[in-house]
Parts: structure tokens; sequence; C-alpha cells
């Protein structure tokens, strides 16, 4: 077996991706796929200290959070198809004209 630590190298550089195009990116599709880079270098550590461990406590919260990046990108989806009706773009920054 592989050691954990090229895990959580693999994992360290899948969450910096993610969190590089939410700071960088207007677009609230990439804004989703961003977030869920970030949940699966999540799992990926998940997976990696339970099999390390020997025990699937990791491994059954790993499937919980694949049940919930499936629920926030169905709202985000949402989100983002009420964004272009609205203002026929989905660039985030349009969005702050929806303030009061």
């Amino acid at each position: 077996m592989m050691p954990a630590e090229y895990y959580l190298v693999l994992s360290a550089a899948v969450f910096c991706i993610g969190l590089f195009g939410i700071l960088t990116r207007e677009n609230a599709l990439i804004f989703l796929m961003s977030v869920e880079l970030m949940l699966n270098a999540a799992n990926i550590n998940l997976v990696a200290f339970s099999a390390q461990y020997g025990n699937l406590t990791g491994q059954v919260f790993s499937l919980f959070t694949m049940g919930l990046a499936a629920a926030e990108v169905a709202i985000g989806i949402g989100i983002i198809l009420v964004l272009y009706r609205n203002f026929s773009d989905v660039n985030v920054t349009d969005a702050t004209t929806m303030r009061w």
C-alpha cells in the first residue's frame, strides 16, 4: 500500500486548485466545480486516513459528503438558472444588483 503522505499531497493539490478557482473566477459554474474539487479533496483525506487506520468510519463519512455534494449541485444549478434567467449571464458580480 502507498504511504498516506502521497494521498495527502494529492488532496492538498486538488484543494488548492479548487480554492484558486473560487478566488479568481467570476463564473458561477466554475464556482460549483471548484467547490466540488474541494469536497473531493476532503473525501481523499477521509478515505486515506480510513485505510491507514483500518476502520470504515472515514469511508462512511465520505459517502455522506458525496450525498452533500449532490444536494449542493442540485441547489446550485437552480440558483444558476435563476441568475441566467434574470441577467442573461452567469457572472456572479451581476448578482450584487439583486440587493435591496
